[in-house]
C-alpha cells in the first residue's frame, strides 16, 4: 500500500485528464484548508464544495416561516446560533430582534424540555435543521416531550437526507467525477448506503475521516479508481463508519420521522429528501410540510452555484466585498460549515 509521502507525490505529479472531486461535507472543506491539501495537488485535480452544509441548503421560505413564529406574541424560537443570521426574504432572526422577534440560541434541542416545563405559557418552536447526524437528537426531543406530555413544544423541521441530493448532482452535474462522502453522516447511514449511487452513475465514492492522512488517502484512492476506470465505494474511516451504519439511530429516526419532498436552497424540490414527523406525532409539528417555491436570492448571489459545485466561492462578485461572515448576503457565508465562510477564513 502506498504511504502518505507516496500518495502526496502521486497527487502532486498527476498529469492526466482534469478531475473534479466534490467534498460533500463542509467539515471536510474546512479540514482540507487546515491541512493545506489543496496546495500540494496537481492543477489537474480540483476539489469542489457541495451541499453538505444544512444551514446553507435551508430555503428562505423556511426562514420566513420561522421568523413569523418569532414575531408572534407568546411564541419563542429556539435555534442553533448559525441559523439566527441566515437571511430569508424578510431578513434574519438576528436582524429582526429590534422589531420584537423572540428567539433564544440553543446548544442542544433537549434544552427545549426544561424551558417548556418552566414556562408553560410560552410556545417554543424548535428550528430542527440538520442532516442524518443531528436528526436523532430531534427524535429524542419528541420522544421525551411525548413522555412528559408537554403541549408547548413544536418542531419546524428542515431535516434533510444527503443521498437524494447526491443523486440529483450525479444526474445533473456532469462536471463532478467523484465524491468524498461526508464522514459524520456516514456514521449514521453507513458506507453501504452509497453503493447504489456509485454503481448507477459509475462515480467513485470514498468515505474519509478529517485528518490530513485520512484525506490524502481518500483522494489518492479516488484518483486511482479514476485512472483505472473503476467506480467503487471505499470506506477509509472504519474506526467510525461501518457498512450498515448506526442501526439504533436509524430505527429511532424511522420511529418518529418519514421521508417526503423537501426544498433545498439552490437545488429546488428533491423528492424523498426531507424528514417529517409521522402522523402520530403531528401535534409536535409547527407546519413543516408544504413549503413551496424558491424565494429569490439577493441579486447576483451565487450560493446556488457554490452549493452545486459549479463555482468556487471567490468566483462570486459579492464574495468578501458586500458579503462577509459579519454581514452575510447569502446563506453559504453564515455557517462554519458553509463553503463561502470557510474560503473567507482561509484565503
Amino acid at each position: 500500500m502506498m504511504g502518505i509521502e507516496g500518495a502526496a507525490a502521486f497527487l502532486k505529479d498527476y498529469d492526466g485528464p482534469a478531475v473534479n472531486i466534490m467534498e460533500v461535507c463542509g467539515t471536510h472543506t474546512a479540514a482540507i484548508f487546515k491541512t493545506g491539501i489543496r496546495s500540494i495537488l496537481s492543477p489537474k485535480i480540483k476539489l469542489i464544495s457541495g451541499p453538505g452544509c444544512p444551514v446553507c441548503v435551508t430555503p428562505a421560505a423556511y426562514i420566513d416561516k420561522l421568523l413569523g413564529y418569532a414575531m408572534t406574541p407568546g411564541f419563542c424560537v429556539l435555534s442553533f446560533g448559525d441559523m439566527l443570521r441566515v437571511p430569508g426574504s424578510a431578513g434574519s432572526l438576528m436582524g429582526r430582534r429590534g422589531d420584537g422577534a423572540e428567539f433564544a440560541m440553543m446548544y442542544s434541542p433537549l434544552q427545549a424540555l426544561e424551558l417548556a416545563e418552566k414556562n408553560p405559557g410560552v410556545m417554543y418552536v424548535v428550528a430542527a435543521v440538520g442532516f442524518e447526524t443531528t436528526a436523532p437528537s430531534y427524535a429524542l426531543l419528541v420522544e421525551e416531550a411525548d413522555k412528559r406530555d408537554l403541549a408547548n413544544i413544536l418542531l419546524l423541521t428542515a431535516i434533510k437526507t444527503i443521498l437524494p441530493a447526491m443523486e440529483v448532482l450525479c444526474a445533473t452535474e456532469p462536471n463532478i467525477d467523484a465524491f468524498l462522502c461526508p464522514g459524520h453522516v456516514s456514521t449514521i447511514i453507513g458506507a453501504g448506503a452509497y453503493r447504489e449511487l456509485c454503481e448507477k452513475y459509475h462515480k467513485p465514492m470514498c468515505v474519509a475521516g478529517f485528518g490530513g492522512e485520512h484525506l490524502l488517502a481518500a483522494i489518492r484512492e479516488i484518483m486511482a479508481q479514476l485512472c483505472q476506470g473503476r467506480a467503487e465505494v471505499k470506506n477509509l474511516y472504519p474506526e467510525a463508519v461501518s457498512e450498515s451504519g448506526n442501526t439504533k439511530a436509524q430505527a429511532l429516526l424511522d420511529r418518529y420521522f418519514e421521508s417526503g419532498e423537501a426544498i433545498w436552497r439552490g437545488m429546488g424540490e428533491i423528492p424523498g429528501s426531507g424528514l417529517y414527523l409521522r402522523d402520530e406525532y403531528t401535534r409536535f409539528d409547527a407546519g413543516s410540510r408544504g413549503l413551496t417555491g424558491l424565494a429569490g436570492e439577493p441579486p447576483g448571489c451565487r450560493c446556488a452555484d457554490v452549493i452545486c459545485g459549479r463555482l468556487d466561492p471567490d468566483g462570486c462578485p459579492h464574495f468578501a466585498r458586500d458579503c462577509t461572515p459579519q454581514d452575510p448576503l447569502g446563506a453559504c457565508m453564515v455557517s462554519d460549515e458553509g463553503a463561502c465562510a470557510i474560503w473567507y477564513r482561509n484565503i
